[in-house]
């Protein structure tokens, strides 16, 4: 298969996932494989729900029109046209996929294929509804694709490569586990925002998004701010409140009631605002319903201590966002060419 047979199903599988709403999704007739995969993917979402406490249509909505969004020509224009991948392919690569949010794993998914490799998928039991029906909605597109992708629940068996997300935990038996093979492991991360107090509503608003958006479970997502000395929180608390309607949801709830019990018995300080707390803590990854904080004098100091902890951050938020920073409200909206912890999938397949 070439580049441009990947740009034409990818494309139409962008087209695809675009019907799918939060409220009424409508059948488009002129997109391919409908009649056979329209209602069973809308089926698989409600099924996805079910399987996962922390999966809503909503965020599962989110997700598949992120994907869709992504799939558009110039974007994979872009994204493939800085390699050069007629050389490459024929390998096997085991992906093994974390769950914590609605297809987490799907960019490794595509990088693999359009590598020209063989892709051998072990799903998290926490999300194995929705990625199935994407690889037979392509398999449908294009009958070569039905040789080049297996998904398995075993031990990942006979592989010359493989891409593992997980815990650091996991990551240290990943990398016991494949240590004789080439690999990208990744381990725990969290994005953080750098806030100065020149932030607008609107800015902060956005803010809200990195924050919120899949419950804060994503590596993407901001789970600590750092603060100029004697910052205001009255103008941050006043523009996120408008995610308040997150406590009805009841792990979340849960997490929020735990958290804060734990808080107070501890005699921790706290900033509550009745769905979010606020800690001072100098570690990057915060419990659901809670944001860390700390505070900082000079900027040229807080670079120091962010490049020192480079390994433990996935995103850096700011107004005017330069280099590999992320703007305010675009965290969960990457690129194709952002690529997890800095690492360039692509480069890495393209190697094999």
């Amino acid at each position: 298969m070439t580049i441009d047979d990947h740009k034409s199903h990818l494309l139409t599988l962008g087209k695809f996932l675009n019907q799918f709403k939060f409220t009424e999704s409508v059948q488009d007739s002129e997109i391919p494989g409908n009649d056979k995969f329209f209602e069973e993917f809308n089926e698989k979402i409600d099924s996805a729900i079910h399987y996962n406490g922390w999966f809503n249509r909503e965020n599962i909505v989110y997700s598949l029109q992120q994907w869709s969004k992504a799939l558009r020509p110039q974007n994979l224009k872009l994204w493939l046209g800085e390699y050069n991948l007629s050389m490459t392919g024929g390998k096997t690569v085991g992906i093994v996929m974390a769950g914590n949010i609605p297809l987490v794993g799907f960019h490794d998914f595509l990088s693999v294929l359009v590598s020209g490799h063989r892709v051998v998928i072990k799903q998290s039991s926490s999300d194995q509804q929705l990625l199935p029906v994407i690889a037979a909605y392509l398999m449908n597109l294009d009958s070569r694709y039905e040789e080049r992708i297996e998904f398995t629940k075993e031990k990942l068996g006979d592989f010359d490569a493989v891409i593992a997300t997980g815990s650091d935990n996991t990551a240290r038996y990943f990398e016991y586990y494949f240590k004789d093979k080439p690999s990208i492991i990744r381990k725990n991360r969290n994005s953080i925002a750098i806030l100065t107090g020149s932030e607008t509503t609107e800015e902060l608003e956005k803010l809200s998004e990195d924050i919120f958006r899949y419950y804060g479970l994503g590596c993407r997502n901001v789970s600590k701010l750092y603060v100029p000395e004697n910052y205001d929180f009255d103008s941050f608390f006043k523009a996120i409140y408008e995610w308040n309607p997150i406590i009805n949801q009841s792990k979340y709830a849960n997490n929020y009631d735990y958290n804060k019990a734990v808080y107070l018995m501890s005699e921790f300080k706290l900033l509550d605002n009745g769905f979010l707390m606020l800690k001072e803590d100098k570690s990057f990854g915060s419990p659901i319903a809670s944001i860390f904080y700390e505070t900082y004098k000079d900027e040229k100091e807080l670079e120091i201590l962010l490049n020192e902890n480079k390994d433990k951050i996935q995103c850096i938020v700011r107004k005017n966002a330069e280099n590999h920073e992320v703007n305010f409200g675009q965290t969960q909206k990457p690129q194709l060419w952002d690529y997890a912890d800095n690492i360039d999938t692509i480069e890495f397949l393209s190697r094999l």
